[in-house]
Order: structure tokens, then sequence, then C-alpha cells
């Protein structure tokens, strides 16, 4: 994808001075969600039954997780690239054709796994391991090309109030139980001044007792020393236990 000189000029100045980023955080929850599967398939004991199936379940949430992000893009980022910039995402709206093939063929293969006699899942858990690996490559290149190419045209055409209305009209669009999965791989892996952004504007906006589970959300799956901080910042008690609504 080219990119206008205009364009390079707003993704220049969002290093100095930082834009609304709609692709940062939900990336790398991708990042490390699609990591941390990848090696969960690579040290699979195929011979312990519970094992397979919570490993291969693992993959199959995974990949129900990335063609439900496929949809939010095209529909809320897209559109709006589309809106202002006629055939600015045709590139990355190809790949994610593919992408959505390469996830039904994953998903096929997980199920193959699973469902194989004993003598023939050490071979497909090594054909899964391979192919989940080549699809998070592609993956990471894409994403790389959301967050330079994609943002320059969105910086150059929009507002950063207006990038706030579009994230909050895809954010409003997912349902609870996603979200949760969603905020699980999204607030542990973000640093701890995006965490407090995030969770300060739950906070505020959302109610008492959706950000309480949200925060029991996340807690398992932070240090001592992040949970400490985050709790700090957003003026609450760094107790061990739930967060009072």
């Amino acid at each position: 994808m080219n990119i206008h000189p205009q364009e390079m000029k707003q993704l220049a100045a969002a290093q100095t001075a930082p834009r609304m980023d709609l692709y940062a955080g939900i990336h790398k929850a991708l990042r490390a969600l699609m990591a941390d599967t990848l090696l969960a398939v690579g040290r699979m004991d195929t011979d312990d039954g519970l094992e397979l199936a919570t490993t291969t379940q693992r993959v199959c949430e995974l990949l129900d997780f990335c063609a439900s992000h496929l949809a939010h893009e095209n529909q809320f980022i897209h559109a709006a690239m589309e809106a202002r910039a006629p055939g600015a995402s045709d590139v990355i709206a190809h790949e994610h054709e593919e992408h959505e093939q390469h996830i039904a063929s994953l998903g096929a293969l997980a199920g193959a796994l699973l469902k194989s006699p004993p003598a023939g899942r050490a071979g497909l858990a090594l054909e899964l391991y391979r192919q989940l690996a080549l699809f998070i490559a592609g993956n990471f290149q894409h994403m790389h090309v959301e967050e330079t190419a994609h943002n320059a045209v969105l910086w150059s055409r929009y507002t950063d109030a207006e990038l706030a209305d579009i994230h909050g009209a895809l954010v409003a669009s997912i349902p609870p139980e996603e979200m949760m999965y969603t905020l699980r791989w999204l607030v542990p892996f973000m640093n701890p001044a995006e965490r407090q952004a995030m969770m300060g504007e739950m906070q505020a906006h959302a109610p008492a007792p959706a950000f309480a589970a949200a925060m029991d959300t996340v807690r398992p799956h932070l240090s001592d020393a992040e949970w400490a901080k985050l709790t700090r910042g957003l003026g609450l008690a760094a107790a061990p236990g739930l967060v009072e609504a």
C-alpha cells in the first residue's frame, strides 16, 4: 500500500504528538493471545486427552476471536477509510478474506486432531503447530501495515474526536462475553499508562458491576506490582481480592 506524502507527515507527527490509535491496544491483545496459543500447541501432550481437548479449544477460541476482529475492522474502520479515501483499504481487505480462509482451515485441522485416534495425533499436532505459526506470522506483518499505513490514512482525514466516536461505536457493538475475553488479553499486555487510561475510562463511564467484573477478570494476569500501580492510579485500595462495586 502506498502512503501519500501528507499521510507520512501525519504518521511522523503522531510520534511526537500521539493521536487516537484504533489499532494499538487490540493488536497488543492479539499478539499476546496468538503467541500464547502457539506456545501451548507446541508443548501439548497429545497422549493426555484432557490437555488435548483444552488446547484445541484454545485454538478454536483464538480463531473465533480473530474472525470477530476481522468483522469489527471491516464494519467500522474500513468503512471509515473508504468514506474519505476510497480504495485505501483494498489491500488489507483482500488479506482479510485470505485470513478468513486460513481460519476455516485451521479450525478444520484442530477438529481433525481432536477426533484423531492416538496413533495419528502427533503428526496432526505438528501440522497444526506449523500452520498456526504461518497464520500468526502473516498476521504480525498485516497488523504492522494497519498500524502504519492505515493509521496514516485515518489521521490525515479524521480528527481524534471523530476517531473516538468510531472506536466507541465499535466497542458498543461487542457482546459482554466477548468484551470480557478481550479485556483478559488486552489489559495485562498494555503498559501501565495505557492500562490505567483504559480502566480509568471504564471506571468513569461503565456501570460499577461491569467495572468490578473487568477488574476481576484482569487481576489474575497482573503481577502484584502491576496491580498495585493500577489500583493506586485508579484511587482504589490495592487489595488482593475483588474490587468492590
